[in-house]
């Protein structure tokens, strides 16, 4: 069933989710800035999660606790990705990319 259901996520319905969010339209300037924040925080998050959710893990299940034990913790971790996200977003990616740009057109 595994093989199924993982068959099923990336021939189906990964792509309607992709079709979805692409397909979307804003209709006012709070829901196109939230969109705009989400969609340009995405990457440097999906970057700078993974060794934070695998320490909370470990700590987790190191300890023993429980969710109700560890949710403040969560909730940290929550924000303080998204923070970071932006952060890395707003000095490192976005002058990454201004640099090379100028270069690349400069070639030009």
């Amino acid at each position: 069933m595994n093989g199924l259901y993982d068959t099923l996520c990336i021939l189906v319905i990964f792509p309607l989710l992709v079709w979805l969010g692409a397909s979307g339209l804003t209709t006012d300037k709070a829901t196109t800035a939230t969109c705009n924040f989400l969609g340009n925080i995405s990457y440097p998050l999906y970057m700078v999660h993974y060794p934070f959710m695998y320490l909370y893990y470990a700590w987790v299940w190191r300890n023993e606790l429980s969710f109700a034990q560890t949710w403040p913790v969560a909730l940290l971790l929550l924000f303080g990705n998204i923070l970071l996200a932006w952060l890395i977003l707003k000095f490192y990616d976005e002058p990454l990319r201004k640099w090379l740009t100028k270069k690349g057109e400069k070639k030009k």
